[in-house]
């Protein structure tokens, strides 16, 4: 595999990361110029990246430092590095890699290693945490990419992408018009994009036109190298039929993962987060699918009343099954 640069990003050295939370997630996005170059999605857990977490070592390999540990919470993590000491059921300090990853039928677990009491407490580095934290993102621009990523679409001149997540990897297919060496260069740049707007990572698959020529698909291996210089990441040289590997560290699902494992969680946020942003007086009606409507805790509506200055009484539904789940809307209504 061919390695990107591991540089800090250059181009995105004047922008700025703003972080939004409400209703159990946190938003960022990195603007710059009026333009969102970069979006993440944290979902609140005990269990999320960087966590320093309590868990229990309830199995080990023999004469091996992998072991699974289970959290006071239930959730599972692989451990590479436990100590000689921590046998089955003893206590162990672990700090979490990676999130727990929904896949169909299953739940990859977490990944952790340990953490040495002795050690000092680890600095953030993620932008939920570092970032400029604003009482409201830019209008507009959240709702752009959320709505990118729910469709699974990103255009771009003659043509657009077409995201998919399988258990094995995201997925990138080119889909327009031109010639098969035009729309490759020409989805260049959307591929760029889309990888930063939904934090992909781990194994990601493009789906290039096939390109009979040699010549021209290292033209394309060097178009891509160029575009994706200052991200870290390795990648193979397009083979024969126009598919190109690339491998990138993954700490969180991204937000393809959010809404291919976890659609109604997803969207149940995003409804709120629209009702947070209604200004007319009144009561607050919520119109969804049911599943929105059941992955809503009462908690988060408390949260809505009291930061839209409502009482819970005036937080209604209507559910609707015919609506899509991403279809939901909030408005106003006589109380």
């Amino acid at each position: 595999m061919k390695r990107g640069s591991c540089s800090s990003q250059r181009a995105l050295s004047l922008a700025e990361w703003q972080v939004e939370e409400s209703f159990g997630e946190s938003r960022a996005l990195l603007i710059e110029n009026d333009r969102v170059l970069a979006a993440r999605l944290g979902w609140r857990t005990s269990i999320c990246a960087g966590a320093i977490v309590m868990a229990k070592v309830i199995s080990r390999r023999p004469s091996s430092s992998r072991g699974l540990c289970r959290t006071a919470d239930g959730f599972e993590v692989n451990v590479p590095d436990l100590p000689r000491e921590a046998t089955e059921g003893s206590d162990v300090r672990l700090i979490i890699h990676r999130e727990p990853m929904a896949e169909k039928g299953r739940l990859k677990r977490a990944q952790g290693r340990h953490f040495h009491d002795q050690a000092p407490p680890l600095p953030s580095t993620s932008v939920l945490d570092l970032g400029k934290h604003v009482h409201r993102l830019p209008q507009g621009m959240w709702e752009e990419v959320w709505s990118a990523a729910s469709d699974g679409e990103l255009p771009f001149p003659n043509g657009k992408l077409l995201l998919s997540v399988t258990p094995a990897m995201s997925l990138i297919d080119i889909d327009g018009h031109g010639s098969p060496k035009e729309l490759a260069l020409a989805a260049i740049p959307a591929i760029l994009q889309a990888i930063h707007w939904f934090d992909l990572g781990g194994s990601i698959g493009i789906d290039f036109p096939t390109l009979e020529a040699k010549v021209d698909r290292k033209a394309i291996d060097s178009a891509l190298a160029q575009a994706l210089d200052d991200w870290p990441h390795e990648r193979t040289a397009m083979n024969g039929f126009g598919f190109v590997q690339i491998v990138a560290r993954m700490e969180m699902p991204s937000l393809l993962h959010r809404f291919t494992y976890s659609r109604p969680d997803a969207c149940a946020r995003f409804l709120l987060r629209q009702a947070q942003l209604v200004k007319e007086p009144g009561a607050l009606l919520l119109t969804c699918h049911p599943a929105v409507r059941h992955a809503i805790p009462d908690d988060w509506l408390i949260e809505l009343a009291e930061s839209t200055g409502r009482g819970l009484d005036d937080v209604r539904f209507e559910t609707r099954r015919a609506l899509a789940l991403d279809a939901g809307f909030a408005q106003a209504v006589a109380r």
